[in-house]
């Protein structure tokens, strides 16, 4: 499996919003232009491992993290993290659609494959 750069942009986008930071200021931190930022978020850019370091440092997260879409043995766990994450602050009847849309996407996937 490779890189997935797409993910991985994702992934350091949400981590930057959660610790409140403009790419400016996360640019400022690792040391490169707020463009480059943009770049490795829009997946525009392949980041240097030494940069991706940086980066995870100054948002205070692991490497893990923000390449788990690309790692096998933790992506499973991360999209299970994920799932549970978008489900927190849902209430009951919001859970059950979610629940009724996913058996109904899995039986989907299913039949066409």
């Amino acid at each position: 499996m490779n890189l997935d750069y797409k993910e991985l942009g994702k992934r350091i986008k949400e981590q930057r919003l959660k610790q409140h930071l403009t790419q400016e200021k996360l640019g400022e931190i690792v040391g490169v232009n707020t463009s480059n930022i943009s770049h490795i978020e829009r997946a525009a850019t392949q980041v240097s491992l030494s940069s991706l370091v940086k980066i995870a440092n100054a948002l205070d997260t692991t490497l893990d993290c923000l390449v788990c879409d690309s790692l096998c043995s933790v992506a499973d766990l991360y999209i299970e993290q994920d799932i549970s994450n978008l489900l927190q602050g849902c209430t009951l009847a919001e859970k059950q659609i979610i629940k009724d849309i996913l058996i109904t996407t899995k039986k989907t996937l299913k039949e066409h494959r």
